[in-house]
């Protein structure tokens, strides 16, 4: 099925020019973009970069590497961070889940660093080489991270295409912890700190994600709202200021509900935002999947294993695959037979925390979810390894 494209109306008045970089809707259940705007423009991600940074977190916490519970030493490094920190002095000690929240809330600097520095040795060039290998095997193709905060560095880069990828990955692989982007506010040590992101609690049914923001970057938004079972998210890079980057995002859910043909009854309150445009020329909008971008990118690679029957029958262990979590059955159960029909494997449709619905392979060896893996990496399937 192709949904039909239609061109952003900009009523821009001259002042609105050039108000903004990149800017991408997207269904977060099937990939789909609905419209975009140099999606695939080097821009620098800013604290979006932090969305990477709790994707591993929450890896760790998947793997048991790492328990909410848990206590981090802050090192005098990250007690040096600037300029957005809740201000641990070096030597104390912050839980796991707090430290989640000081960075999807606060976007702080300092719990950045000192999760990085947690999970990879106490050195933070480490994690972001990690971070940038993950990228690339997750599929963000213009993606290289130099830290785990998203300050300034010339090296530094994404797309939105790219961090669009990102949020969905979290959101596939790691529903259980999707919550913490939702917190509309925190309170630390006696002090409250609120969520940048304008759009929670006034933008019908915004869940969430991150904000971002240096001089270079100017002002980011990674906003994801649910209507019904339609789950969207949008991407605004290099907004002027605030107010542009979360009228932009609303403009851009607004649209996509709209191109989804969410029902009327379904919309409540929702804001009239003003049109603005983006500072370079959109190429002509198209509607492209991650996947089918991601296939395209490394067609050159071939599977190293398709299996034609059902896993059990293949093996049996403590490791699996999943490929996605979904908002309805429906799209869950859609995935198992996508599944199936590109790589003969019996998958089941397991109920995730927050209402959600995964789509898993259990039970089988480490050397057999590996191989799963990379051929649904090679058919366009997103996918990850657990234990």
């Amino acid at each position: 099925m192709r949904f039909l494209i239609l061109p952003i109306i900009l009523l821009c008045a001259p002042s609105y020019a050039a108000q903004y970089r990149a800017a991408l809707v997207a269904d977060m259940d099937t990939g789909r973009v609905l419209y975009q705007e140099n999606a695939n423009e080097l821009n620098y991600p800013a604290s979006l970069t932090k969305i990477m940074t709790l994707y591993l977190t929450f890896d760790a916490l998947e793997h048991g590497r790492l328990n909410l519970d848990d206590y981090l030493i802050v090192s005098q490094s990250a007690a040096n961070a600037e300029p957005v920190k809740i201000g641990l002095p070096a030597g104390a000690k912050i839980r796991v889940e707090d430290a989640i929240k000081a960075v999807a809330v606060h976007s702080a600097n300092d719990v950045a660093r000192v999760l990085a520095e947690n999970l990879k040795g106490g050195q933070e060039e480490s994690f972001a080489d990690l971070m940038t290998r993950v990228a690339r095997e997750i599929g963000l193709t213009r993606t290289n991270f130099e830290n785990s905060s998203g300050l300034p560095n010339d090296d530094h880069m994404s797309t939105a295409r790219d961090i669009a990828l990102l949020s969905m990955a979290v959101y596939k692989h790691f529903p259980q912890y999707w919550k913490y982007f939702g917190i509309k506010s925190w309170t630390y040590n006696g002090k409250t700190y609120t969520n940048g992101n304008r759009l929670l609690g006034s933008f019908n049914g915004c869940d969430g994600m991150k904000t971002g923001y240096t001089k270079k970057s100017k002002y980011s938004l990674v906003a994801t709202a649910h209507r019904g079972d339609v789950h969207l998210l949008s991407v605004v890079l290099g907004a002027e200021n605030k107010d542009i980057r979360a009228n932009v995002a609303a403009q851009m859910l607004n649209k996509g509900f709209s191109m989804m043909g969410a029902s009327p009854s379904s919309i409540v309150a929702t804001p009239t935002v003003p049109s603005y445009a983006p500072s370079t020329p959109a190429p002509t909008p198209s509607a492209t999947t991650f996947n089918a971008a991601y296939n395209a990118a490394t067609s050159a690679a071939a599977p190293t294993y398709v299996p034609t029957t059902s896993t059990s029958n293949v093996s049996s262990g403590g490791a699996g695959v999943q490929f996605g979590a979904f908002s309805s059955r429906d799209a869950a159960n859609s995935q198992v037979a996508n599944v199936k029909n590109k790589l003969g494997v019996n998958a089941v449709v397991e109920t995730a925390p927050n209402g959600m619905y995964r789509v898993r392979v259990n039970g089988v060896s480490e050397s057999i979810a590996q191989n799963i893996k990379n051929a649904a990496t090679t058919h366009g399937i997103d996918s990850y390894v657990f234990h």
